[in-house]
Parts: C-alpha cells; sequence; structure tokens
C-alpha cells in the first residue's frame, strides 16, 4: 500500500517539474526505482521547462566550481615550483660536473668508431637555458677554449635566420659570425611542423677534441656506476 502511494506522489512531483534528487529526498525512495516508474511518463511542456532550467543551473554550478578549482589546482602549482626552486642552491664545481655529465648523457652524441682516433663532442637542443647550461659546463669544467667552440644552427622552412642568429649568439655569448647555419630538409619539417613550435631551429655545439669527449664519457660511465 505505501509503495503505490508513493508512485503515485511520485507521479505527482514529476508532472510538476520536480528532478529524480528532489523526489527521491522527498520520498525516501531509490532513484533506480523512481527510473522503473517514471520512465514511460509523458510530461507537460511546463514541466519539461522546469527541468531543463534546474538541469542548466546544475550547469553553471558545474562549471563555476570547475573553473574555481582550476584556479586553486594552478596556484598551487606554482606554489609547488616556487617552493622546490628555492632547494637548488648556487652551484659549484662538483654540481656543474655532475649536471653537465648528466645533460650530455641525455641530449649528446655518444656513439663513436672505435677504430678512429678522433670523436669529439656534440651537443644540440633546442631549449636556450638548457644550452646556456651546457655553455657553462664545457667552459668552466671542461676548459674548453673559445675558439675551439664551434656552434651551428638547425633552421627550419619557417626560421627567420637573422633572429636565430641574434637569439643563440646572446644565450651563447658568442659572435654571430662564427655561426654556421643549416636547412633541415627532413619529412618532419616540410609543411608538417607548427611554425611557432622551433621558431629559432635548434643549435648544436660542437668540439672536435678526442681528450674531452672520453672526458665527459668518464663522467658518464662514473654516473651509470652510482645506478648499477
Amino acid at each position: 500500500m505505501r509503495r503505490q502511494i508513493d508512485y503515485q506522489e511520485a507521479i505527482k512531483l514529476r508532472m510538476v517539474g520536480k528532478s529524480y534528487n528532489e523526489i527521491a529526498k522527498e520520498l525516501d525512495v531509490g532513484k533506480s526505482l523512481l527510473s522503473y516508474w517514471l520512465k514511460d511518463l509523458q510530461l507537460p511542456d511546463e514541466a519539461k521547462k522546469i527541468l531543463e532550467s534546474k538541469s542548466n543551473y546544475a550547469k553553471e554550478k558545474f562549471i563555476a566550481y570547475n573553473y574555481e578549482r582550476h584556479k586553486l589546482v594552478q596556484q598551487e602549482n606554482k606554489d609547488i615550483k616556487e617552493l622546490y626552486s628555492k632547494k637548488i642552491k648556487v652551484f659549484n664545481n662538483y654540481n656543474l660536473l655532475l649536471i653537465g655529465a648528466a645533460l650530455y648523457w641525455g641530449e649528446g652524441q655518444k656513439r663513436h668508431a672505435g677504430k678512429y682516433p678522433s670523436p669529439g663532442i656534440s651537443f644540440a637542443n633546442s631549449d636556450a637555458d638548457m644550452i646556456k647550461l651546457f655553455m657553462r659546463f664545457i667552459r668552466e669544467i671542461l676548459k674548453i677554449p673559445e675558439e675551439k667552440i664551434r656552434p651551428s644552427i638547425h633552421l627550419y622552412p619557417n626560421t627567420n635566420k637573422e633572429e636565430a642568429l641574434v637569439f643563440w649568439s646572446k644565450v651563447t655569448n658568442i659572435a654571430k659570425d662564427r655561426f654556421l647555419t643549416t636547412i633541415a630538409v627532413s619529412g618532419a619539417s616540410q609543411g608538417k611542423r607548427p611554425k611557432n613550435l622551433l621558431p629559432y631551429g635548434t643549435l648544436q655545439v660542437r668540439v672536435h677534441n678526442r681528450k674531452k669527449f672520453f672526458e665527459i664519457m668518464g663522467l658518464i660511465d662514473g654516473l651509470i656506476k652510482q645506478v648499477s
């Protein structure tokens, strides 16, 4: 008898534009049962309008909540970055030695033919800050003379050569007239690469020095031993 009363009351409430949540709360019945009772109910236009307005309101609240949540997360991300950036202190030579070796391990040319006596250093990247750090490594740790450092820029069809030269000259503190430039003609660069992806191309730093190359290889071997 109680179920029949709830069933009739649920129909009345639905016909005046009550949502399943509102009906379930008022009658203390499950929404799955309400769905079964009311699935074929034909609602008047006025009830549909009421339910639609409630739905839009719910969407607006959800959007507002997500926006506020996004702002909180963004601020939290910023706070975390600032906190952990302060954990990095001024480098000493040992820090710079480790970092430079790790950078070359990840981004440098390591393969060499054993029968040839003249492998050299070759490090390439498009990240200006990474290049700056690597330049400190080869200057301060490896003590590479300035005239031995040979920078070259790999340009892409959308790259402005003069802008790239000015940019990388400032990054490396090397005069523009010492740079070589090449045009990348790989399939990835022919109409497929977004114009703003690498606006200054990629910089490659070369040093033709066999001993310095193997110094870096030794440092990398030392890093590997730490994880073996």
